[in-house]
């Protein structure tokens, strides 16, 4: 009588087949990360509920008690893959973060009805042009070190370009907010804000308002120069963060043998 062996279904590992989950894991800090949440989760409500600071700087604090554990679980990461992996897993934490900010204030417009001046998301005074200009100048960096470093696929090159055309939409707004800033403090105008300024593309755009552009077929895709600011900037940081993810992906598939993401 002759039996026969059923080899067994191969096990569906999450981690090895999404090695960013693997990367982004906290290991053996996921405790500390657990813990800091907490902590600064409960923090935050005792000190808005009593007045004592508003949701921002509530926001912020837990930011900042999360920190430590992400300094240990980075510093890891740089023993462990060297200095490009941990960059990547630096920009994918924070342009996550930065992501999900543009959703709330996504959502305050859209489902909450809330104003544009009031839709600011969780961190509203770093809804600022200066912010915004440092921020996206400093993604265009660590992505051009992330190229250097040996991160080259199509989605990083295409990163490249989204990231470049961001920052430079930024530099605009920055230039046209300093600019305006200027005129208002030559009028003795100190309490208007010049903040939220149309850039390139969008409603009142460059785009939208040049003589080489307008009435052009540039203005016929939807969006490009109808979109208000902030439907404009939620997308731009959506392309981005679903174009890093995506390069980010294949290129720790391609090094997970020799990295050993553990």
């Amino acid at each position: 009588m002759t039996h026969t062996t059923l080899s067994a279904a191969p096990r569906f590992n999450l981690q090895e087949s999404f090695p960013l989950i693997r990367l982004l894991h906290p290991k053996q800090y996921a405790q500390a990360v657990g813990l800091s949440l907490v902590v600064g989760l409960a923090v935050s409500w005792i000190i808005v509920a009593a007045g004592i600071a508003p949701l921002w700087a509530a926001t912020a604090l837990t930011l900042v008690i999360l920190l430590p554990a992400g300094f240990f679980k980075w510093r890891d990461d740089y023993r462990r893959y060297g200095r490009t992996i941990m960059l990547l897993s630096i920009l994918l934490t924070a342009q996550g973060l930065h992501t999900i900010e543009h959703l709330i204030q996504w959502t305050q417009y859209h489902i909450l009805y809330w104003t544009m001046r009031q839709s600011n998301g969780l961190l509203s005074p770093a809804n600022a042009e200066w912010v915004h200009f440092v921020w996206n100048w400093l993604v265009l960096i660590v992505v051009l070190l992330l190229l250097s470093g040996g991160i080259r696929n199509i989605w990083m090159w295409l990163l490249l370009v989204v990231a470049a055309f961001h920052a430079v939409e930024h530099t605009y707004t920055f230039i046209r907010y300093q600019l305006i800033l200027r005129e208002l403090t030559a009028m003795d105008i100190l309490n208007v804000t010049a903040q939220g300024l149309p850039g390139i593309v969008g409603r009142d755009g460059w785009l939208a308002r040049s003589e080489w552009t307008r009435g052009t077929w540039i203005c016929s895709i939807p969006g490009l120069t109808t979109a208000v600011r902030l439907d404009v900037h939620f997308w731009w940081n959506a392309i981005e963060m679903t174009l890093l993810s995506i390069a980010g992906h294949i290129a720790l598939r391609r090094r997970m043998q020799g990295l050993q993401l553990d």
